[in-house]
């Protein structure tokens, strides 16, 4: 039932009978004959079928729930007994919010020097992206605000607190040590995208201040909105540890934002599974070494 109820895991995250047996690496007629006899085990319908895919029965998602907590149990449990024939191998699947991707590399260099026979995989991925990837099994562990939005039922470990800075180019800075949110209303303000919880953020203390912006330029890239200030005309607000790689060298400057003097929790979030799978474990050992 095992190998059946993982197939039932990626079309319920495909969405796709086509899809979801490319993914498998099966024809798309061995798929639906698996989830037919996965039905028959059970004794009820899981998918709604038409001529495509028409989304899970009320069945079908709580079998869903079960197949996620069954699945990783299994993967949990393989995975420790691989740790203790092979000690700490394998990959970690760590999914990043753009602002925090300076920080995991800290924690990416820091575990590996001390596991290199683990391999991890970094991506990046909006707070959204990072919940839904850890409840479908495709993602071991996700570093993304903690305090602002629902975490459903994922489990925490605070790293730090992030706090906002203008970052312009430093013949464009602003006189004083310190910005108000509210002088940013005459700003070209280049942003993250709104799907990006920081974007979503950085709104609510701009909407505090009774200011209104409508930024030139959009981006889900970090990298992005730093070339467009460098290039000139632009400024752009950033955590101030996401700042600070580019501002050793080269011609920018980052004034902290003032009234309120604002700042969100940001850490670790992971499955509620016990026991945690080896890697997980010394990746969180690791991380609690970098928590304020």
């Amino acid at each position: 039932m095992l190998d059946r109820l993982e197939l039932f895991l990626i079309l319920a995250r495909t969405r796709h009978f086509g899809r979801a047996a490319e993914e498998a690496g099966i024809t798309q007629p061995s798929l639906s004959a698996a989830i037919r006899q996965l039905e028959a085990q059970l004794g009820c319908v899981l998918v709604n079928r038409g001529s495509r895919f028409q989304g899970l029965t009320p069945e079908g998602e709580r079998v869903l729930d079960w197949a996620r907590r069954l699945t990783g149990d299994v993967r949990a449990m393989k995975a420790e007994l691989r740790a203790a024939r092979e000690g700490l191998t394998g990959r970690l699947r760590l999914a990043v919010i753009p602002t925090a991707l300076t920080t995991a590399a800290r924690l990416s260099a820091a575990i590996a020097s001390r596991h290199p026979g683990l391999r991890l995989t970094v991506t990046s991925a909006s707070s959204i992206e990072i919940l839904e990837r850890l409840d479908d099994l495709t993602l071991d562990v996700g570093l993304t605000y903690l305090d602002n939005e629902p975490l459903g039922r994922a489990r925490t470990l605070p790293l730090y607190a992030e706090r906002y800075v203008l970052v312009t180019r430093t013949d464009d800075a602003p006189a004083g040590p310190e910005l108000p949110w509210a002088e940013l209303a005459a700003l070209n303000l280049c942003l993250l995208t709104p799907e990006m919880q920081n974007r979503r953020i950085i709104d609510g203390y701009l909407s505090e201040a009774g200011v209104t912006v409508t930024p030139q330029v959009e981006t889900n890239s970090t990298i992005t909105l730093i070339s467009h200030v460098i290039a000139g005309g632009w400024a752009t607000i950033l955590p101030s540890r996401a700042a600070e790689p580019f501002l050793a060298t080269g011609p920018l400057t980052a004034t902290p934002l003032t009234a309120p003097d604002a700042h969100h929790a940001v850490g670790l979030v992971y499955p509620p599974r016990e026991p945690v799978p080896p890697l997980l474990k010394a990746f969180l050992a690791e991380a609690r070494g970098f928590a304020e």
